[in-house]
């Protein structure tokens, strides 16, 4: 028996991409115009794997996919520490263990460690600063600074609480959106 070149995850990809398109070329992927026989992305990959992005607000908006920031000190992140999981507030991707926060007393909220393979690094517009998104999704986040020894793991995360969302420990984490 002969194996398949792609894995699974290629052959998801390639369909979340499908579901993402309009209902005409769905059509035309699946060889049929009559959209009633057209399968549903719930029906082709389960109910969470085309899961849209979450509506975002225009201040959202502004700081997530304009790459802004919000004003220091007026996050409601800032001054915030229960245990927990913070968010990509665009994609639900966990982000940052609430054991991480730490008061770095700059207006933001500070982590020193990201989940593995969470955030993203790349050199800001600036040429100057590192900018963190989300890997998931893009989503700016803010900047990462390194060497400033504030914590053991000398790195600071400052990150803007627009960018994020705080879950409770305990509380269920929801469906990642992997592709709007």
């Amino acid at each position: 028996m002969d194996s398949c070149a792609c894995s699974l995850t290629d052959i998801r990809r390639s369909i979340i991409k499908i579901c993402a398109r309009s209902s005409t070329d769905r059509a035309l992927v699946f060889g049929t115009r009559d959209e009633s026989s057209i399968p549903s992305e719930r029906t082709i990959l389960g109910n969470d794997l085309c899961m849209k992005y979450n509506k975002l607000t225009p201040e959202e908006k502004r700081i997530i996919e304009n790459k802004e920031t919000e004003m220091p000190f007026s996050g409601e992140y800032d001054n915030f520490f229960e245990d927990g999981t913070f968010i990509c507030r665009k994609c639900n991707s966990p982000l940052f263990s609430a054991k991480a926060k730490f008061d770095a007393h700059c207006g933001w909220p500070a982590f020193d460690e990201n989940f593995p393979n969470a955030v993203k690094r790349s050199t800001d517009a600036d040429g100057i600063r590192i900018e963190i998104q989300c890997a998931n999704c893009g989503s700016h986040l803010g900047h990462v600074f390194e060497g400033e020894q504030m914590t053991d793991k000398n790195t600071r995360h400052c990150v803007n609480s627009l960018s994020i969302r705080f879950i409770t420990k305990g509380e269920k984490l929801p469906e990642v959106a992997h592709e709007e």
